[in-house]
């Protein structure tokens, strides 16, 4: 129950979560942690993929992707407990996000590992076909 998500306590105003929803935010790009994470759709701790197949294709809620790995001196972050069920995919190597947009519908995202020699070690598609743009 971060601020960000719920807002202030109690009073719960100016939570952001529930904005994103309503308004049919696609991807949400977070950053700070030092380390990479990307959620499955979800909104209120449910999971709204698009499909079991395609969770990508279509979803009902925002994804959320953690990209901040680009290394610190402090050294590697890590998880501080167990991968939740709405976390699709988690490294803590430095490395950096690319994104590319193809058309209105279709974007494409990579993270890629500096800690092994620049692979690709997560990819992924979001296509939204059923929202007007």
């Amino acid at each position: 129950n971060t601020l960000t998500r719920v807002g202030l306590p109690f009073f719960h105003m100016f939570g952001l979560e529930k904005l994103f929803y309503d308004y049919k935010v696609d991807v949400l790009i977070w950053a700070h942690q030092h380390s990479y994470e990307r959620l499955w759709p979800i909104y209120d701790f449910k999971i709204y993929n698009g499909s079991n197949e395609h969770p990508y294709v279509n979803p009902l809620a925002p994804i959320h992707i953690v990209t901040g790995s680009a290394g610190c001196k402090e050294n590697h972050s890590h998880f501080d407990n167990d991968a939740p069920y709405w976390s699709a995919f988690r490294s803590v190597d430095y490395g950096y996000t690319r994104m590319k947009a193809y058309n209105k519908s279709h974007l494409y995202f990579e993270q890629v590992s500096d800690d092994q020699n620049g692979s690709v070690i997560d990819s992924f598609w979001i296509i939204q076909t059923k929202r007007s743009v």
